[in-house]
C-alpha cells in the first residue's frame, strides 16, 4: 500500500456516531414527548437517510410500524428470517408491509456457509439456542446495520422483568438504538390496534404472545410473562440482540 493510501486511512473517521452522553441527551430532551411526535422530529430531521427500523412482526410490531410509516414510508425495515420462522410470521410480515405502504423491506438470512460450519444438521437450536440465535440472528443483523448509525427496536418495558428499566434511547454497538414503545402497556397497544384496526398476528388468537422461531416458541399460559413461550425450559430470555441486565437503570 502507499504512503498516500495510508495517509488516507489516517483520516478516516472510525469513532462512533453516537456515545452514551448523546443518549442520555436524548432521554432528557424527549422526557415526556409523545412517541408519535419523537419519531415524527427524528425521523425528518437530524437520523433521516441514517436510521432502520428492525421488526420480527411479531404480535404487537404492527404499532410501532404503523407510526413509522405514518411519518416516513421509506424508512429501511429489516427483518432476518433465521430459516425457523412460522409460516404465518412470513405471510404477516408481507401483509403488513404492503399494507403500510413500505418501500424498502429488507430480508436477512444466515450466512450458508456458517450454516454450513456450525449447524449442517440444522438442530443446533435444540442443545445450544444462545449458538443458534448468534448465527441465525444476530450476525445477519449485524450485516443488515452496516450501513446505518441509529436502529429502530419495537421492545416494551412490560415484556419482561429484563426490560423492566428500558430506556428510549441507548448504545449498542456504536450505534443509537430506540425504543419507541419503551413505556407503553399492553393496554396501549390493544387500543391503538384497534382504533387504527391493524391486523393481528395470526397465531396470538392461539395463545402465543411472543413469536420468534418456530421450534423455540411455545403458547404462553394464563398469568405468565408475556415471553414466558420463548425457550421454555431454558435459562434465556434473549436472542442475543437485546441483552438482559445491560439496560441502564434510571
Amino acid at each position: 500500500m502507499g504512503e498516500a493510501a495510508l495517509r488516507q486511512m489516517d483520516v478516516i473517521d472510525v469513532s462512533p456516531a453516537f456515545t452514551q452522553a448523546d443518549a442520555d441527551a436524548l432521554n432528557a430532551r424527549f422526557a415526556g414527548v409523545s412517541t408519535q411526535d419523537m419519531l415524527r422530529e427524528l425521523l425528518t430531521g437530524e437520523l433521516r437517510g441514517r436510521i432502520a427500523a428492525v421488526s420480527s412482526f411479531g404480535t404487537e410490531s404492527a404499532v410501532l410500524l404503523h407510526m413509522i410509516a405514518g411519518v416516513d414510508q421509506d424508512v429501511p425495515v429489516i427483518f432476518t428470517n433465521t430459516q425457523k420462522m412460522f409460516g404465518e410470521t412470513l405471510a404477516y410480515r408481507d401483509e403488513l408491509s404492503e399494507r403500510l405502504g413500505f418501500t424498502d423491506l429488507r430480508v436477512y438470512r444466515p450466512d450458508p456457509r456458517i450454516l454450513a460450519a456450525k449447524d449442517k444438521t440444522g438442530l443446533r437450536w435444540s442443545y445450544d439456542p444462545d449458538g443458534c440465535c448468534d448465527i441465525r440472528k444476530v450476525e445477519p443483523l449485524r450485516r443488515a446495520l452496516v450501513p446505518f448509525d441509529a436502529w429502530i427496536s419495537g421492545r416494551k418495558g412490560f415484556q419482561g422483568k429484563t426490560r423492566s428499566a428500558l430506556p428510549r434511547f441507548e448504545i449498542d454497538e456504536g450505534r443509537l438504538k430506540i425504543n419507541p414503545l419503551a413505556d407503553w402497556a399492553k393496554a396501549d397497544l390493544d387500543a391503538y390496534f384497534a382504533e387504527h384496526d391493524l391486523p393481528h398476528h395470526p397465531l396470538e388468537a392461539q395463545g402465543y404472545a411472543s413469536i420468534g422461531c418456530s421450534p423455540c416458541t411455545s403458547v404462553v399460559k394464563p398469568g405468565e410473562d408475556p415471553r414466558s413461550g420463548r425457550w421454555r425450559g431454558w435459562d434465556k430470555t434473549e436472542c442475543g440482540i437485546h441483552k438482559p441486565g445491560e439496560e441502564p437503570v434510571f
